[in-house]
């Protein structure tokens, strides 16, 4: 299967899920150091100074209320840094690759040049997921998050209005055009590859993933990896060789909200060596995944991904909660389970994980933002172990880019503490 379209269709669809499960929705902020806030009330983070190759990720309330969302602020310019606009609220997605902002978020004075196809003509781009898409054009922008930056790269800036929306775009389910129904106001995709659908688009026109448009008509193109949405960490310089997502441990079912850190570089910096305990566990360098074995089922299209709400998979061990929120796991009390991971390198680990019963442990919180016992059947099918975002409480976990050279070794692999 093409790389993109078993990950590209699961990046961020287990992330739109829910709205906020059953209860409202609250707000939220963000902050600096590594922190939990168990709060009946939103407070703020602790503060400090982080290093330039250092970010701040919040899991509160963002922009919709969901919960499990980790967020970091992103800064947009016209190339060559003339006008520049930062942007809050955009989901930290380690199954994906590329950024994607609103054009309801760039002000006039931000405009960003088109990107062409090939032959020269406008570049658009539709994103589809398995209950939904985004869709906009494809722009040219100067990108930078904490001190790093990524020049000319190209990005997805979401926009109903571009063009017309090609029938072979839409027909995935609901648009997911605006912030509230993506429920951020972007998608900083840092995944394993460098560019979103690489030489699968390049050798041919796909439907569903690049257009070339004139006036309003758009039709499916092939494009060159060069000129397709980018992951920008690859294109940060000394630090462009990984990320490190560490995010503390949440002592209780839930908390209202959590403060950590994206870290820039893998063994390029004193902040970011990679532990010598870590497991390595290498990711296919065509579809970015490894197997997972659970209670006898093996799931050979495994992805740890920071843009799901929970860990995903089908089992029968448990019941799914009922309707409306079937998409979780809800047993009558909290389950453990353990599985292992097993990477293209051969390196296997064995990880214990908690299920707890989802409509519960939501209604007791009040909606907190942190919740690391969230698990569920939805969207995953029989193949995928969907490592979201509970796994990432109380690690750091590394995720290296494909043909990039590590201490741990080079590029594609997940690798993690604990």
């Amino acid at each position: 299967m093409l790389r993109f379209s078993i990950l590209k269709a699961m990046k961020t669809a287990a992330v739109l899920l829910i709205a906020c499960l059953t209860a409202a929705c609250g707000g939220g902020g963000s902050g600096g150091g590594n922190s939990v806030s168990n709060n009946s009330a939103q407070t703020s983070a602790p503060t400090s100074s982080l290093a330039a190759n250092v970010a701040a990720i919040a899991v509160d309330h963002g922009v919709a209320g969901v919960p499990n969302m980790p967020f970091v602020s992103v800064t947009v310019c016209t190339p060559g840094g003339a006008s520049c606009q930062t942007i809050d609220h955009v989901l930290v997605d380690t199954g994906s690759w590329g950024l994607r902002v609103f054009a309801s978020q760039l002000p006039a004075s931000v405009s960003l040049p088109q990107q062409t196809t090939d032959n020269g003509g406008s570049l658009a781009e539709c994103m589809q997921f398995f209950d939904g898409y985004t869709w906009g054009s494809v722009r040219i922008a100067d990108v930078q998050i904490a001190g790093e930056r990524a020049a000319s790269l190209p990005i997805q800036v979401i926009d109903a209005n571009y063009a017309a929306v090609p029938a072979s775009c839409s027909n995935t389910g609901a648009a997911r055009n605006t912030p509230s129904t993506l429920a951020a106001n972007g998608i900083l995709g840092i995944g394993v590859f460098k560019h979103d659908c690489g030489a699968a688009c390049a050798s041919q026109a796909i439907a569903g993933t690049y257009y070339a448009c004139a006036g309003t008509s758009c039709l499916s193109t092939a494009i060159a990896e060069s000129r397709q949405v980018a992951n920008p960490v690859p294109y940060f310089g000394a630090d462009g060789n990984g990320v490190i997502v560490s995010l503390p441990a949440v002592p209780s079912g839930s908390a209202t909200s959590v403060t950590g850190q994206l870290i820039f570089g893998i063994g390029t910096q004193s902040d970011n060596t990679i532990d010598a305990a870590a497991h390595v566990i290498g990711a296919d360098p065509s579809r970015g995944v490894f197997t997972t074995t659970e209670n006898g089922t093996t799931y050979s299209g495994s992805i740890i991904d920071s843009g799901s709400t929970g860990l995903f998979f089908a089992t029968n061990q448990m019941p799914a909660c009922a309707s409306p929120n079937q998409s979780y796991y809800c047993p009558g009390s909290t389950q453990q389970f353990s599985a292992t991971n097993v990477g293209t390198n051969g390196i296997a680990s064995t990880v214990g994980f908690s299920v707890g019963n989802a409509a519960q442990i939501w209604q007791a919180s009040g909606g907190a933002a942190a919740m690391p016992l969230f698990a569920g059947p939805a969207f995953v099918g029989s193949q995928v172990f969907d490592w979201g975002l509970p796994f990432f409480y109380g690690r750091n976990v590394y995720t290296a880019i494909e043909q990039e050279a590590t201490p741990a070794g080079t590029g594609p692999y997940f690798a993690y503490s604990g």
